[in-house]
């Protein structure tokens, strides 16, 4: 028996960070592996505390609400002891900024942390949470907002630049007070808030990028009244008009026999409408071409923030894809290897590609191998699932589509054109396509190496004047020539409508 106290799962070298999020609504800790341009969660646990309940009435946070928060606080000082983490941030935003019991409450909270305490300014917390949509996203374009239990930051973005912004008093929690729990005025105030952010005008036709619990809450509610067949809420996009009627109903509350709202936690769901009201109001004043739900907000921005430049203008979905080619296949060296042999072939037969399909192609060879462990017959299913409902950024679900088909197509064959039918809802007929070439390509691959490196790179490809194609092998691989890898020649040649021959060259 292999005895050693971490698991191999665990990437080494990493030294867990850790922030515990105080915000009006909910107390939040998340354990990351490490500060890293793509961190993974090694442990996340959320209460629902309600700080900000109250002070829209009395100016303080209510009594019952701090004491829930600082028992939070406890357990979660010794969870982190536990997660063996080395840095503690600790960030509280508008409900402990802005009560009169908020210093109060601060001190007690930092006495049990034994942590210093960020109290963000609406400002501040306006930039991370901004930082955390571009960790997030590429090619930024639009505004992004961040609705929380005490007040809306609303920022508009354009690629790195991080343009005006400001800080509304219209959190969830906020709101249903101010309005008295009426949804009419409710309606009412926001409308006249949102009036404030002038700016948003400039947003016509642009993105609005939507970040906080109760708006990816409305997320999955959405995808489960539209059958979405992908239930990943990062880069779930939703056509701004066509969600008008979605919005207007959760707005008037008619939320409990909506389907899927089983998926929304009951503390959640009163505060639903409100989430609702507000979106609706963004985007009668913003006019925007599309919603995108973001994963990413302050916290993930704050540590963003903590980055050097250069680790910041890393790829978060080659980063991450990177990470899991080195913790689960055979030889993350071939895993990169493949990744330009596969550009090299995608040149060669003429297949185009876009920047981003070129992304989400090195990502796919990167996670090719990932599966290998389980049985043959659920290989394709595991690396579909594992990389369709993976916790990867900076790509959107065609693209998640797109690295799922190939690997599922690199397992489980190329020759139904029934398989993963829910999945390819999302795609379009050129993901359809690139993913298919992507997987004959893969089918191919391995075959000669055996999934080890070394090899892959010296195997090249060479068009004829009659436009078929070589599949060149130098004569130190001749050995390797053989009935399977023709089998699956004639795949890849059916798939990419081209002869293709093997040869051995010296």
């Amino acid at each position: 028996m292999i005895e050693t106290e971490d698991a191999q799962g665990r990437l080494r070298n990493r030294r867990p960070i850790a922030v515990v999020d105080i915000g009006s609504n909910s107390v939040r800790l998340v354990i990351y592996e490490g500060l890293v341009r793509a961190p993974s969660i090694l442990f996340n646990e959320k209460v629902q505390c309600g700080l900000g309940r109250g002070i829209a009435e009395t100016g303080n946070m209510d009594e019952g609400a701090v004491r829930s928060a600082l028992d939070a606080l406890r357990r979660f000082r010794a969870l982190a002891d536990q997660g063996r983490v080395e840095r503690l941030v600790v960030l509280a935003t508008a409900a402990a900024r802005e009560a009169g019991n908020g210093p109060a409450f601060i001190e007690e909270a930092e006495r049990i942390l034994g942590q210093e305490i960020t109290v963000l300014s609406g400002r501040e917390e306006a930039l991370y949470s901004a930082y955390g949509v571009q960790s997030a996203f590429r090619a930024i374009d639009g505004v992004m907002g961040d609705l929380g239990g005490g007040s809306l930051e609303v920022v508009d973005m354009k690629g790195e630049a991080i343009g005006e912004g400001m800080t509304l008093p219209i959190g969830v929690i906020r709101l249903s007070e101010r309005a008295g729990g009426e949804l009419k005025q409710a309606v009412k105030i926001a409308r006249q808030e949102i009036k404030r952010a002038a700016f948003l005008e400039g947003g016509r036709g642009r993105t609005f990028y939507a970040v906080g619990g109760t708006w990816r809450n409305l997320a999955k509610l959405h995808m489960a009244n539209t059958g979405y067949p992908l239930h990943v809420t990062h880069h779930y996009e939703m056509d701004a008009e066509r969600a008008a009627g979605f919005l207007g109903r959760v707005g008037r509350n008619n939320v409990e026999k909506m389907r899927g709202i089983g998926q929304v936690s009951r503390s959640r769901r009163s505060l639903l409408p409100y989430g609702a009201i507000v979106l609706a109001e963004i985007i009668r004043a913003m006019k925007p071409e599309k919603v995108v739900f973001s994963s990413a907000g302050v916290r993930e921005g704050y540590l963003y923030g903590l980055l050097d430049e250069e680790t910041r203008k890393r790829d978060a979905l080659i980063e991450a894809a990177e990470e899991l080619s080195i913790l689960r296949s055979r030889s993350p060296r071939h895993a990169r290897e493949l990744a330009v042999w596969t550009g090299n072939a995608f040149r060669a037969f003429g297949i185009d590609e876009t920047e981003d399909e070129a992304r989400y192609r090195e990502a796919a060879c990167r996670l090719a191998d990932i599966s290998w462990r389980a049985h043959p017959d659920y290989r394709g299913d595991q690396a579909l699932n594992v990389i369709a409902y993976g916790s990867f950024t900076q790509i959107d679900h065609p693209g998640r589509a797109y690295i799922a088909l190939a690997n599922y197509f690199r397992h489980d064959g190329l020759k139904n054109p029934t398989l993963a039918p829910e999945i390819r809802t999302i795609t379009s007929d050129r993901i359809w396509e690139r993913s298919r070439y992507l997987g004959a390509f893969f089918r191919v691959a391995y075959l000669f190496t055996a999934a080890m490196p070394g090899v892959i790179g010296d195997i090249t490809w060479r068009e004829k004047e009659d436009g078929s194609m070589e599949l060149v092998l130098p004569r130190r691989l001749a050995e390797l020539h053989g009935s399977r890898p023709l089998g699956r020649i004639n795949q890849l040649s059916k798939v990419v409508g081209r002869p293709i021959a093997l040869v051995v060259e010296d």
